[in-house]
């Protein structure tokens, strides 16, 4: 007893140093949240002075919503110093809500003036942005003269519908540096008239310029590259194509293989001759189009070769057998709804829904195989369900109730009471057989004329009991 006293006391003790921790922490972070929406309210002052009211009003509604709920956690942390007594329970329960309030208005505000941050430091470096956006500029112009250069030379080796991609990308590119130059511009001025959100929307307009400027100039680089990658492809796809050309005449003669086989000629028939201007990713789009249809016609007709495409009466007769394995199934469970259960009818419901689909699988040749297989999975699923049907008959079906003929078939309550022991005893007592001698009652015709030997021999014994005893005590005797 004394054990377990001491075991509670201890964790009595330890219960209410936790709630005290718990109501230090609360009390910090009551304190440290009131601190940083005053720190937090002074840098929105700043920042709407640096940036505009549009890009602050994210901080500023977040700011309003943490003051709201921080009165809840003022208005909790009163009543835990009120005059009114409160319980342990109470106490734990607002101070782990003032924790709870707290730490949510701390992040929040860390992530508002996280996003702001990034926009007040481009105001405060707005010089050294504005700087690097005509260095930039300057660098660019210079590539300009290049790029005219470097898209003429292309053009002689390349057809138009090629060089339409980066014909125009050096005059764009100069375009947009004379934009960037001149929202830089437009920043500074703003900025001097102290209109900061102008400023800097401006500064973000050249900054963006720029970048699409150096993106168009890196393209016409790019389009060379990725031209010669496409001209060595192109050749080694032209090869393949020869070969698979070759590969099809020993292919199964078929209308799709001799189609494909007319569309790759065609496409090896239509590409530019060596030393004009083409368009190599145009001729290696067609080309790898026509040679993967060449594939896929050789292949399907080597698999039609070896798996031959069932008839139509073949399918339809599947068909036909799964609609009387069908109707088989459907008619049994529709005649015992009661007794059916989930397995037999969900069988039945998808062999239904596949059904459905048959018709519409059967006249093409691509779905034939399909709408074969699907008919068999219909019958087989039909059959299933008239398996699993005709077991939930057979076990919600009562039992047969005649217990004659043996011990076996009494029912195993009986047996174990002994309650039928009692009855087979009794079955079994002879039809002549009379109660006991207490309950007899002697007649005149049962002195002369007994319904068999047993019966005399009982009257025999009661006679010689009369002879003994006197006629009277005979008489009381045999009186029930």
């Amino acid at each position: 007893m004394a054990g377990f006293w001491g075991r509670r006391k201890r964790e009595q003790e330890e219960l209410a140093a936790q709630d005290a921790d718990l109501a230090r922490r609360a009390e910090q972070a009551l304190v440290a949240a009131d601190e940083r929406i005053r720190t937090t309210s002074d840098e929105l002052v700043f920042a709407e002075a640096e940036l505009g009211e549009s890009l602050t009003a994210d901080l500023k509604a977040a700011l309003l919503s943490v003051r709201t709920h921080l009165r809840e956690a003022f208005q909790l942390h009163q009543l835990n110093h009120d005059e009114i007594p409160d319980t342990d329970e109470e106490l734990r329960t607002r101070n782990a809500r003032i924790l709870q309030l707290c730490e949510w208005a701390q992040d929040l505000l860390d992530e508002k003036t996280a996003v702001l941050a990034e926009s007040v430091a481009t105001v405060r470096k707005a010089p050294e942005i504005i700087a690097q956006v005509r260095a930039d500029a300057d660098a660019l112009s210079a590539r300009i003269p290049h790029t005219d250069e470097t898209v003429s030379r292309l053009s002689a080796r390349y057809s138009d519908s090629a060089m339409h991609q980066i014909t125009a990308s050096a005059a764009e590119a100069e375009q947009l540096i004379r934009f960037a130059t001149h929202s830089a511009d437009i920043s500074e001025r703003r900025r001097a008239a102290k209109q900061n959100e102008e400023a800097n929307l401006a500064l973000e307009t050249a900054t963006e310029a720029t970048r699409r400027a150096g993106a168009l100039l890196d393209a016409v680089e790019d389009f060379e590259i990725e031209a010669l990658r496409a001209e060595s492809t192109l050749a080694e796809v032209i090869a393949d194509s020869r070969n698979d050309l070759i590969a099809a005449r020993t292919a199964p003669s078929t209308p799709a293989v001799a189609e494909a086989v007319a569309r790759l000629q065609a496409a090896l028939a239509s590409l530019t001759p060596s030393g004009e201007p083409n368009d190599p990713f145009a001729e290696l789009s067609r080309l790898r189009e026509a040679n993967a249809a060449l594939d896929d016609a050789i292949a399907t007709a080597r698999h039609r070769a070896e798996n031959p495409l069932p008839s139509v009466a073949q399918v339809q007769h599947a068909i036909d057998d799964a609609d009387r394995q069908l109707g088989v199934a459907r008619g049994l469970i529709a005649g015992h709804r009661g007794w059916i259960g989930a397995d037999a009818r969900t069988r039945l419901a998808e062999a239904e829904r596949l059904r459905v689909d048959l018709p519409a699988l059967l006249p093409a040749e691509e779905t034939r195989e399909a709408a074969l297989a699907q008919a068999r999975r219909v019958a087989y699923l039909a059959a299933e369900a008239l398996q699993l049907a005709q077991r939930d008959i057979d076990s919600s079906r009562p039992q047969d109730q005649d217990w004659g003929g043996g011990w076996e078939r009494r029912p195993p309550s009986w047996r174990r009471h002994g309650r039928w022991r009692h009855r087979l005893r009794s079955s079994r007592r002879p039809r002549d057989r009379q109660p006991p001698r207490r309950h007899l009652r002697l007649t005149a015709r049962d002195h002369d004329e007994g319904p068999d030997p047993r019966g005399r021999a009982l009257r025999s014994a009661g006679q010689e009991a009369s002879a003994s005893a006197g006629g009277a005590c005979v008489s009381r005797a045999m009186t029930p």
